[in-house]
Formats: structure tokens, sequence, C-alpha cells
């Protein structure tokens, strides 16, 4: 069985991708999805991952089943369904490689996975399960991810949150703060961005506004902030990590997907209990998280932009030999 077991949106990014000679907009299709983005990356950096979730039989979800496949993903728990379409993204980048998102999912394949059609097995042999928010916003998939994290609880699997907030997938912002909050008072490791962070503690003191959630060492929250870096958050303190800049930014679609899968697949590697890490532990794997991202937004979309471990283990090396050159000059 798989390390990792991810469960939720498997989709199609339409990217932009110049002009025709007509002056019409073109588009590349690239696969995504947050928690599908994850899994690659967790499997792209050498550890086993496994994805449950649905698509539609069609050019789009046979396209997304074969991705997987070939990032070596199993997929024994994605479903093909005849009766459902893909879910589609189109993505609208700015200067910067900033991008917003125009979803087709009303409904979506992703949003109609039944509890029953999990197997609990699968989840409970993993180590890590991990889920996102978005299979929250529709029935059946909102009770299919309660009874995976169920499952997940009952077995003592290590819980992975990351909302990955849309707001136009919501029927409100309240909605989907609850949701939100219902998956993270069970979670172990969890990823915010700063703007879900804000959502869901508006007086910006995590723990302070949950202290339950840190009653042990057995959770880390880590929130990040773009080019600020990201923030880990453990038992009622907060360490900065730095983000690390590495080439022009083209395209930041999946980058905080790609930055939470190296940080598990760094977790993955030292193979410890979260009772277990320390925060110098979890650190590393927030830097490991960060290097990764940045080799990924020099290139479009979001799997084809997962860097490979020895392209972020190279770039690591260099930052500490870098470190060594200028402390000995220093001293």
């Amino acid at each position: 069985m798989a390390e990792l077991t991810v469960l939720g949106e498997l989709l199609i990014d339409f990217t932009p991708e110049g002009m025709n000679p007509s002056g019409m907009l073109l588009f590349s299709r690239n696969p995504g999805g947050a928690v599908a983005n994850v899994a690659c990356t967790v499997a792209r950096l050498g550890h086993t991952a496994a994805f449950i979730g649905k698509v539609g039989d069609d050019m789009h979800g046979r396209f997304l089943r074969d991705t997987l496949t070939a990032y070596a993903v199993d997929t024994t728990g994605l479903i093909l369904d005849p009766e459902e379409s893909t879910t589609l993204a189109f993505v609208s980048l700015e200067s910067d490689g900033e991008r917003s998102f125009s979803f087709y999912r009303k409904p979506g394949a992703d949003t109609r996975l039944r509890p029953d059609e999990i197997d609990p097995g699968q989840i409970q042999a993993s180590r890590v399960l991990h889920v996102g928010s978005l299979s929250m916003t529709d029935e059946p998939a909102a009770s299919a991810t309660r009874a995976a994290v169920a499952a997940a609880r009952d077995a003592g699997v290590i819980l992975s949150f990351d909302p990955n907030y849309r707001a136009r997938l919501w029927s409100s912002r309240d909605a989907a703060i609850r949701a939100m909050l219902e998956i993270y008072s069970q979670a172990d490791l969890v990823k915010l961005s700063r703007e879900e962070a804000q959502m869901c503690f508006p007086r910006g003191d995590i723990s302070r506004e949950m202290p339950e959630f840190f009653a042990d060492r057995n959770r880390w929250v880590v929130v990040t902030d773009g080019s600020n870096g990201s923030f880990v958050h453990c038992t009622g303190e907060v360490f900065h990590v730095p983000a690390i800049a590495m080439a022009e930014v083209v395209d930041t679609t999946g980058a905080g997907d790609i930055f939470w899968g190296a940080f598990l697949a760094a977790f993955l590697t030292v193979g410890r209990r979260t009772d277990e890490l320390m925060l110098k532990d979890v650190c590393e794997f927030a830097l490991f998280g960060s290097v990764c991202a940045a080799l990924s937004v020099g290139k479009r979309g979001a799997i084809p932009s997962i860097p490979s471990s020895e392209d972020v283990f190279a770039v690591l090396r260099d930052a500490e030999s870098a470190a060594m050159g200028m402390g000995e000059q220093n001293g």
C-alpha cells in the first residue's frame, strides 16, 4: 500500500499559451487538482502515493488517469464515471505569474464521489491521508471526505490538511470556514495560506483561537505567505522559514500544493510520528518545500512543473556552500 493516500479533486487546468494567428487566446491542457498535485509531488520525490476520487469517463478523465499512472501514483481508488464530466478550470495569469480561476463544475465528477465508493482499508494501510476542503463543497463528496477522515482517525493514520480555498466553489464564505475548521480540528499536519489563516482565525493568533489544537506536540501548522516565506506554528510559538527565490516567475499554479507535497515527502523520509518531531525537523521540511515550490514556478502548469529530488538537493547544497563561504569570510 502507498505511504500517502490523497482524496479529492483531479481536474484539468487550461493555462494560457499565447495567441493563434487570428489573435485568439490559446490554452494548454495541464493536469491539476490540489490533492492530485500533492500526490504527484510525493511520488516524484521518491515515495509511494495513491489517489482516491472521481473523474468523468471522457477524454479529460482518461488523460488524468494516465498522468497519475505516469507519475507512479496508484489509481486503484480512481473512478471513471460515464455519467459525469471531468471538472475543468481555466487559468488567467497576470504578468507576475499570479493566477485566477474560472471553474466548470456544475457538478463536476470530483463532487460525485460517494462514501460507499471508498475502500477504508486503502486509507488505513497508509501512513498519511491528505485531504483538502474542495471535496467538502458538495454532496456526496463531502460525506465521502468525512468517511475517509473517520477511517484514518480510527486507524491512527496521520491526517494532513490543506484547505486550498476557492471562493467561487463555495455557497458562502461562512460555509467554507465551517468546513475548513471541521477538518482542521482533526488534522495532525496542516498547511494554510495567509488568506485561509486570516479567514479561520480573524484575530491572527492560531494558538489562542484554537488552543486545543496545540494541546500536545502531535500537531503542526504551516502558514505560507508567498515571497515572505512560511511560518511554522507549534505549541503557541511561531517560527519563520524564508522563501527561496530561484528564477523568473512564469506560473504559480500549484506552487502551494507542490510546497506541501515536498513537505510531506520530507516527513515520510524522516519516518517519525508527528509526536516525535522536533522544531528543527519541521522547519527543514518547510525549507525543502520552499525550494521545490520555487523551482516549480519557473514552468507552466502544476504537475508538469514538479522538480526532481536531485534538483531540490542541488539547490540546498549550493545554498549551504554559499552560507559556509560567507561564514569563512566573516570569520
